[in-house]
């Protein structure tokens, strides 16, 4: 089969991971809350009602791509262009093309950063094929200006974050939100999450701290794996509800 991910890439065992999607996230909501568009997901109003189900609405969109065959990948890139064009008609006026690369840049990034911090240091042709991954990914989203190479990305990605993020209303409306939704106690665990995650700009315009309680306990969430507690742990995580998601998250092939 000609599948739109290669099967041996590194992008299909990142993206195959439940613990390494969750991180990805976790930090993608940290910057989701201070970009400079965020009005955007404001606008339909489903973010702000429904964080989490907007979480794994969005995973469920990247996966139909990692793990399709190219003709279906395209079929679901075409309908998620159709979404934006509906929401864009109906607020009138086009989403910036710097939004799309804002997002897709997270992607790309988180993804880096989430398997390195859970499993290992990746070799830099297995970050050239994220890189890779996304950009065809962004290209068939028709995103313009997007970076030819990896070490282009690394550079218009740091440009971006300086320019980009801005901590505002829609920011502190969106924090109340997933404390909200997540109770004190998981919202204390996703702020140890993105301290982990995140770069620097996006902690500093945070207030978030330089280290997480979260990072000594990284070899023993490792151990965890191995005796079949990690699924348990996640279970703490996120509300019961989400448990048949989450288990949906492990993919092998």
């Amino acid at each position: 089969m000609n599948y739109f991910v290669d099967k041996n890439s590194i992008v299909r065992e990142i993206w195959g991971k439940s613990d390494t999607i969750l991180l990805i996230f976790a930090g993608a909501s940290a910057e989701f809350a201070l970009n400079k568009a965020v009005d955007w997901l404001y606008f339909t109003g489903k973010l702000p009602k429904d964080p989490l189900g907007r979480l794994f609405s969005t995973v469920a969109y990247a996966r139909g791509i990692v793990f399709s065959e190219k003709e279906t990948a395209f079929k679901t890139i075409k309908h998620i262009n159709a979404i934006h064009r509906s929401v864009e008609k109906k607020r009138g006026k086009p989403i910036p093309n710097w939004a799309y690369k804002d997002v897709l840049f997270m992607l790309i990034d988180y993804s880096i950063r989430s398997f390195e911090i859970l499993e290992r240091p990746l070799k830099t042709h297995e970050k050239e094929d994220v890189f890779h991954v996304f950009l065809e990914v962004g290209q068939q989203m028709e995103i313009k200006d997007l970076p030819k190479t990896y070490e282009g990305f690394k550079a218009m990605r740091l440009l971006h974050l300086n320019q980009n993020l801005y901590h505002g209303s829609f920011t502190k409306d969106l924090l109340k939100q997933y404390r909200k939704h997540l109770g004190l106690l998981r919202y204390r665990l996703l702020l140890e999450s993105q301290i982990l995650i995140t770069p620097k700009p996006v902690r500093e315009l945070l207030h978030l701290k330089s280290f997480s309680i979260l990072k000594p306990l990284i070899p023993l969430y490792k151990i965890s794996r191995t005796i079949n507690l990690d699924t348990f742990l996640k279970a703490i995580i996120l509300p019961l509800e989400y448990k048949t998601q989450i288990r949906a998250l492990n993919q092998t092939n």
